[in-house]
């Protein structure tokens, strides 16, 4: 009349369950994005992402040093600029942003922690696309390429350690490894943006880099229902010389997550974006969430489904709890 089998017995106690706990959630594991607006003489929040901000050069610093304390993995940065043009040529200057940031952070932090940069153009131009126009106005893939060597090349003399394209153009990872190379930035790794979706969850994000966008990115970026897509996409950017991979969105998107880290040889890290941390604030604002509980259980299961990394909003706040 009683159970042959009892699982519970294995959840008694606190000191059971972390245990038997299968999942493990580090601060070492969590990568923090920031956000530097070039001019800016103050922080500037982030009406749609409470908590976040558009940094200033000396704020910047004091975030990042206060991470890498927390024991955060690394750091990710994406330049607001004041200007922007149809190329993006502020994406490439020595004294545009994100660059002058970069070389700012490598100085204060050296390799204390790891120093990634958005290698994309979407924050850098005028009409708010991820690459060139065309004639028909449409995104020119292989002039756009060409743009991203250069970019590459910028962010690694500034002192990044990985270089995140994000554009989810066709051939990118190669061309970039190409470009580093020949400049002599060998040691200069690739996290490959390789599952990118045109996901409304983005839409934060849009604020946070004062994005231009008129209309979308359905035509390089993935379609929500394409989960093979993803697995081909992966393995291109695999051949092509990509140190580590990403799937963006993480949350709606955690069957993918696990596919890829089941076909990766190479580290898989997701990002945890801007409408997913919204979304949780908005619902804890209101008192329906208990605040960390939910965080730590959304980066949990994020890791669960298979990111050896985590890009979040929460990684400094997240890691004070973890420690």
């Amino acid at each position: 009349m009683f159970p042959e089998h009892r699982p519970r017995r294995l959840r008694g106690t606190a000191a059971l369950r972390r245990l038997v706990s299968e999942t493990t959630l580090r601060p070492r594991q969590l990568i923090l994005p920031l956000f530097v607006a070039e001019g800016a003489d103050q922080p500037r929040p982030i009406a749609s992402m409470p908590g976040v901000v558009q940094h200033t050069r000396d704020s910047l610093r004091k975030a990042a040093v206060d991470a890498v304390r927390a024991g955060v993995g690394g750091l990710m940065l994406f330049g607001v600029p004041e200007e922007r043009d149809a190329t993006g040529s502020g994406a490439v200057a020595e004294d545009g942003v994100l660059n002058v940031a970069l070389r700012d952070l490598r100085a204060e932090l050296g390799d204390d922690t790891v120093l990634m940069a958005d290698t994309c153009l979407d924050e850098f131009t005028d009409h708010g696309h991820c690459g060139v126009l065309d004639a028909s106005g449409a995104v020119d893939n292989d002039a756009t390429l060409e743009v991203y060597a250069e970019m590459a090349v910028a962010q690694a003399e500034a002192g990044a350690h990985l270089l995140g394209p994000s554009g989810m153009m066709d051939g990118q990872v190669g061309v970039i490894r190409r470009a580093l190379d020949e400049a002599g930035y060998t040691g200069t790794g690739i996290l490959a943006y390789s599952a990118k979706y045109a996901s409304a969850f983005y839409g934060p994000f849009r604020e946070a880099v004062d994005s231009q966008l008129k209309g979308d990115r359905k035509s390089y970026q993935q379609d929500p229902g394409n989960a093979r897509e993803a697995l081909r996409e992966i393995e291109l950017d695999l051949a092509e010389g990509a140190d580590a991979i990403m799937v963006k969105p993480a949350l709606a998107y955690l069957d993918v997550l696990r596919a890829a880290a089941e076909l990766s040889p190479v580290p898989v890290a997701a990002y945890n974006i801007s409408g997913e941390y919204a979304m949780v604030e908005a619902a804890a604002a209101n008192g329906w969430l208990d605040r960390e509980r939910t965080i730590l259980e959304v980066l949990t299961s994020i890791r669960r489904a298979g990111a050896d990394m985590i890009l979040t909003y929460w990684a400094t706040e997240a890691a004070a709890w973890l420690d």
